[in-house]
């Protein structure tokens, strides 16, 4: 039998047209409630309804384009069937049959409460799950001899395909498809996934990361360039959190914690003043809060507390609704010293005695500096009773271009800081 990949002929793909105009729509009726979920069902089915006359008629890639124009010429007030994103919605199938679908809906209930060792197991478990798309569709395709046989001109609705594809209803499939997080995130970031080189137990913590938090397609493009997954998940952390909290709140403050930090500082990368960093991050740290992750909320910045006859002013505190504690950062634009961490202990200690209330769970403190040695961070930390995380920080065009407008410009920065000199002079 020969090889050589057949060419469509016109004639043969206007059925197959026919076939996917009819899904469109039936699909626009339906995209008015669940706009979302619907239109990445569609691509979905569209994607494997696609994958599997290609491989039952020996078609060449070049049918893509045939499709699209094809599609066009019949629907031309229909967007999104460009070639670019028909081989999308093709990779969108091949990515997640239904047995990986089952899968991701089976292994989700794992996130709700999270821990580093909990995703771990988790990505490593998908990650050895994953089948090619197409070994799996000869696996269910075998028994239905009558679909194979049919003549090439008589192509069925691609709902009616798909159900005899995978031996079930078609609302069962559906059903399937929308319980899991694929169908809760945005098309532009599937495409951003599809385009990376992720295993599906990382490419899914992606995905759960950006529903869960609300992502865009640029954030989550910010995530992926800056290597969140390591940063957040394998990189080893240095903290006391084990021994100094209970679980599961250990669990998920060791989790939420990162190393290292990335900001964008006003795109300054290079090396300036110690006092200029300390004063542009704490100055406008609120900004940075996504990169803090999730549910932190602004409390103060140089919070004033007086103890004895002393003043102290504390960089930051916010307040993670999660663990239901107050989160006190120092940062500092220097490596890690020992020192660092007694005042930081300090801290946490007059914010559990003033702020903290009834229904608090202990204060936590997050140290960032730039750089250090972790033996010795470690080391440190073993001698305070307070829970401390030590993390580095790095300065980085981090936040995409179009996330610019909510950040001070250069100038806003230097009037500010005029400002605060200003200020200081008078007192």
């Amino acid at each position: 039998m020969s090889n050589r990949k057949q060419k469509p002929e016109q004639k043969d793909l206007d059925p197959v047209v026919r076939a996917i105009g009819l899904d469109i729509e039936q699909t626009q009726v339906r995209l008015i409630t669940s706009a979302n979920a619907d239109m990445l069902f569609h691509y979905w089915k569209i994607g494997h309804f696609i994958l599997y006359h290609q491989k039952k008629e020996g078609w060449g890639s070049k049918v893509i384009d045939n499709l699209s124009k094809t599609i066009r010429l019949h629907y031309p007030d229909k967007k999104g069937y460009s070639r670019r994103n028909i081989f999308y919605m093709c990779q969108f199938a091949k990515a997640y049959p239904l047995a990986v679908l089952r899968k991701l809906v089976a292994v989700e209930h794992a996130l709700e409460t999270p821990s580093v060792e909990k995703v771990l197991i988790l990505t490593n478990e998908l990650n050895q799950f994953v089948q090619e798309p197409l070994a799996l569709i000869e696996h269910v395709e075998s028994p239905l001899s009558v679909i194979v046989q049919e003549p090439v001109a008589q192509f069925g609705a691609v709902a009616c395909t798909l159900s005899n594809l995978f031996q079930l209803d078609i609302n069962e499939i559906e059903a399937i498809f929308k319980r899991s997080a694929v169908s809760r995130t945005n098309w532009a970031s599937h495409v951003i996934l599809l385009n990376r080189n992720l295993p599906l137990g990382e490419r899914y913590w992606y995905i759960s990361q950006s529903v869960e938090l609300g992502w865009s397609s640029n954030v989550l493009q910010t995530q992926l360039d800056t290597k969140l997954f390591e940063r957040q998940i394998t990189e080893k952390k240095v903290s006391n959190f084990t021994t100094r909290l209970p679980a599961p709140q250990s669990d998920l403050a060791n989790y939420l914690l990162k190393d290292p930090y990335i900001f964008d500082l006003m795109g300054q990368t290079e090396r300036i003043a110690e006092r200029d960093i300390e004063r542009q991050l704490v100055s406008h740290i609120t900004k940075y809060l996504l990169e803090m992750g999730a549910g932190f909320a602004f409390v103060a910045q140089q919070k004033h507390f007086q103890v004895g006859d002393s003043d102290f002013y504390v960089d930051l505190i916010l307040y993670n609704i999660k663990l239901r504690a107050y989160v006190v950062i120092e940062l500092k634009a220097t490596p890690f010293k020992p020192e660092y961490a007694g005042q930081l202990n300090f801290y946490i200690n007059v914010v559990d005695d003033v702020l903290c209330g009834e229904h608090d769970n202990k204060t936590i403190g997050l140290l960032l500096c730039n750089g250090g040695d972790k033996v010795v961070a470690q080391y440190a930390l073993s001698g305070y009773d307070q829970p401390i995380g030590v993390s580095d920080y790095q300065l980085s065009k981090a936040i995409p271009d179009n996330l610019k407008s909510s950040l001070p410009t250069v100038e806003e920065v230097e009037k500010e800081l005029t400002k605060i000199v200003e200020q200081n002079e008078k007192k």
